[in-house]
């Protein structure tokens, strides 16, 4: 426990803010682990050509563990199914990286200050010693020295938050405009013209197919492709010098006429292979690892990889063998051109249709504004039509999707059942009139605006450090 470490009046709870406004920002963006020296060193990575050792990894990687214990509680079980901690530990080394070029330190009496503000350290309203070294042993499992380090370093990610979103501001017409976005609601009439539909209604002839797939060959480009084999160690609970060293065994006798495999199983183990899979994919039977996929780009048929920890396990890699990028035959892709032919002239059937069912709408508007038949013009074009329950900018409608473009449209209309132009969805193509809207509450906004203000800004700030922790990636050579 800090020497210094004593009584004071509960402080802002910064690590809330911290939680969820940083916490976001790591789960947007994926990084992983990597061990690329298979020496003794225990280098796993770099950023910014500093070598990053397993010991300072599995620092940081407690740290965040730490961080969603304290965000999520007994939650925390079902949460770790849904993030990847080890994108978070690598995030947390790069924003630590920055933080110190930036310079940017605290004193003892802030992580004092934060320490004894958590509520679950104190009784009867003040922090108490023995609590918090239960909470150490039996929730964290961490020496209070670490957690103690870990909270400095939360302070420390803080005030780089707080540097980098310092100009971030919000207008009046900002906060205007997204509280009506928020609160005004309109339903709809809608025409649907969906891809789907129109499929039945193409049937190619093999000449039209061979014709697409000769004039489209790339867009049937197989990429880059390996077969691996691999030997895995769980890691976790066991003997990290053990595991090397059996890793470095198996890699020892391996050879050209020693497989892995081969290797593997003189020492009673065996390896698993992956068969065949693209350059963009999951690695069978380990996961998605851009890492795994890098190296085995660069290296040789027969080559073993470095080896690599992710996923609470430590792998040994051979590359067998790797394809080039290369165009099929027509044959072995046959099925998939006719897909696609039939997907690409479905959607251009349905533009067509309700394009001209939008022409004839307007027509018929603009003469007959009041009594023009919306749904009737539809049949006669073989659409469907639609109606909507009352939403929001930012929700969904049942069976279309998004509906932020929606409700953009529905803001332009006007007149009563004009016609709003053709929206393009991931479905299909859609025209849509006005059927009711719900205007903002001017009253309700003049009581709410000082809070919604508040969220407001500190959803853009949080937009505003994802875009620096992106472009940080960019730039900072992590690997």
């Amino acid at each position: 426990m800090l020497k210094k470490l004593r009584h004071k009046k509960t402080a802002k709870k910064i690590w809330i803010f911290l939680a969820l406004i940083i916490v976001p920002a790591f789960v947007l963006w994926g990084s992983g682990s990597l061990v690329r020296n298979s020496e003794t060193s225990g280098l796993v990575g770099r950023i910014n050509g500093r070598n990053i050792e397993l010991r300072e990894y599995k620092e940081a990687l407690d740290a965040v563990r730490n961080q969603m214990i304290l965000q999520y509680g007994e939650d925390l079980s079902e949460i770790e199914k849904a993030v990847n901690l080890q994108s978070m530990a690598w995030e947390r080394l790069l924003l630590l990286s920055e933080a110190k070029k930036r310079r940017i330190n605290t004193a003892d009496a802030e992580v004092v200050e934060l320490i004894q503000s958590y509520p679950f350290f104190q009784r009867k309203d003040r922090f108490d010693e023995k609590m918090y070294n239960q909470m150490m042993q039996y929730v964290f499992h961490t020496q209070p020295r670490i957690f103690e380090e870990e909270a400095r370093q939360n302070l420390i990610l803080q005030k780089l938050f707080k540097a980098i979103t310092a100009g971030v501001k919000t207008t009046e017409a900002e906060i205007k405009e997204a509280y009506r976005k928020s609160n005004e609601q309109v339903s709809l009439y809608y025409i649907a013209s969906v891809y789907a539909d129109f499929t039945k209604e193409i049937n190619p002839f093999e000449g039209e197919l061979r014709d697409y797939f000769s004039k489209n060959a790339l867009k049937f480009k197989q990429p880059l492709s390996f077969n691996l084999e691999y030997v895995s160690f769980p890691a976790e609970n066991q003997d990290e010098e053990g595991i090397k060293n059996s890793l470095k065994r198996i890699a020892s006798r391996v050879s050209k006429n020693t497989s892995l495999d081969k290797a593997a199983q003189e020492l009673g183990l065996s390896a698993k292979e992956t068969g065949f899979f693209g350059q963009t994919d999951a690695v069978p039977g380990i996961g998605w690892s851009p890492q795994i996929l890098e190296l085995a780009a660069k290296a040789k048929a027969g080559d073993l990889l470095p080896f690599i920890y992710t996923d609470k396990n430590y792998y040994l890699i051979q590359l067998k063998d790797k394809k080039d990028p290369s165009i099929p035959l027509y044959e072995a892709v046959k099925e998939k051109v006719k897909e696609e032919f039939v997907k690409e002239q479905a959607i251009d059937l349905a533009k067509q249709k309700i394009e001209n069912c939008l022409k004839k709408i307007k027509e018929e508007f603009k003469l007959r504004p009041k009594k023009f038949n919306f749904e009737k013009i539809a049949r006669e074009f073989g659409l469907k039509t639609g109606t909507t329950n009352l939403f929001s900018y930012g929700s969904y409608i049942e069976g279309i999707g998004s509906s932020d473009t929606f409700w953009k449209i529905a803001q332009s209309l006007k007149e009563e059942g004009e016609p709003g132009d053709v929206i393009f969805m991931p479905s299909g193509f859609y025209i849509i009139r006005l059927k009711s809207r719900v205007l903002m509450d001017e009253k309700k906004f003049a009581a709410e605006k000082e809070e919604f203000a508040k969220r407001l800004l500190a959803q853009k700030k949080s937009e505003a450090f994802y875009n620096f922790v992106f472009e940080l990636k960019k730039r900072s050579q992590l690997f």
